[in-house]
């Protein structure tokens, strides 16, 4: 059984050169935290019905929050529409989408309950910063890429999030996908992230992140250690996408989803499907953490009944969202009828 021990170690000179004047002093709190697997908590029906939020019989599209959208570049306009559609079917009242104009036709058609902004400069990619007034949660990353132009607008996105945040006037955050990837190919972004922002991050992602930190990610165990430790010292939440699925809060706890494993979320796409989840759920009002723990739980579970309908090689992450009502089902939501 593998042991998770969060030590003063784990946060490099990297981190600390250009993070410092934002960091929790994890050291100077001599925090340590030493459990096993089989002791984290677990993210399942009960836990995710204990958070779920009531939601009234009067209510209107205001009462359900208004999510932003950042995503899609030419060839990757799929990513954007799987988050649309999934933050729509979990309970949304409104969401934008700031796509490229080449994304019109797909949107409109595929999903029309979106609203689309499109980019002021490029008909392709992201380059232009966004307007914040008006929504109550923003979703980054799914299909943007990593264009030079991205990477700016990205970098001023975050600066007016973080900005938001000091006056005093936050609004929560979801990134995932090239987000985090951007984030990886310029370590220096993460010191404009806002505290309580929701990172969402694959194996794969999760390393590139810690490659650019200097932190260690070989093993399961050092993965988890590193993603605690980015987690406590940005004051982020940071979900660890993978056939265990772990959640790292900004307070060091580790919660764990409660599974066997299903490959058939293995797919394209699954991930873009989990940040429109997470997304719409703060745009409802949820704390991040538990629009982390709840999403997760919506996702797994939708996707589990989606692969036992279509078998865990057919599943696509567009059965995930078909499979949302159902998933929505397994929580006790007598509460809001």
């Amino acid at each position: 059984m593998e042991e998770f021990i969060l030590q003063n170690t784990g946060i490099t000179i990297l981190l600390q050169q250009f993070l410092a004047p934002f960091l929790l002093n994890v050291m100077d709190k001599a925090y340590l935290c030493s459990m096993q697997m089989s002791s984290f908590p677990k993210i399942n029906a009960q836990l995710a019905t204990r958070l779920l939020i009531p939601r009234p019989t009067d209510g209107h599209k205001g009462t359900f929050g208004h999510l932003l959208l950042v995503g899609g570049h030419y060839g990757m306009m799929g990513a954007a529409l799987l988050a649309a559609e999934s933050a729509l079917r979990s309970g949304l009242g409104k969401l934008t989408a700031h796509v490229p104009e080449t994304a019109n036709t797909i949107f409109q058609t595929k999903l029309p309950e979106a609203i689309l902004h499109f980019d002021e400069q490029s008909h392709q990619h992201w380059t232009s910063l966004i307007e914040l007034k008006g929504y109550n949660a923003v979703a980054i990353g799914s299909g943007i890429g990593i264009d030079g132009e991205t990477q700016w607008a990205f970098r001023a996105q975050l600066k007016m999030l973080l900005d938001l945040e000091t006056s005093g006037s936050p609004l929560p955050l979801v990134l995932d996908a090239d987000a985090l990837n951007l984030l990886a190919q310029d370590y220096q972004l993460l010191s404009y992230v806002p505290a309580e922002t929701v990172l969402t991050p694959h194996i794969g992602e999760l390393k590139r992140l810690c490659t650019a930190l200097e932190l260690p990610h070989s093993t399961t165990a050092e993965q988890l250690t590193s993603a605690q430790n980015l987690a406590i010292s940005l004051q982020v939440h940071v979900v660890v996408k993978s056939h265990h699925t772990h959640i790292c809060t900004k307070d060091g706890e580790i919660f764990q989803l409660d599974t066997k494993g299903n490959s058939g979320l293995a797919k394209a796409g699954s991930g873009d499907v989990l940040t429109g989840i997470i997304g719409s759920l703060l745009a409802q009002g949820y704390s991040p953490k538990s629009a982390a723990i709840v999403g997760v739980y919506l996702h797994h579970q939708a996707g589990l009944l989606a692969s036992r309908q279509k078998g865990v090689y057919c599943t696509l992450a567009s059965d995930i969202i078909a499979a949302l009502p159902a998933a929505f089902s397994t929580l006790d939501t007598s509460n809001s009828l």
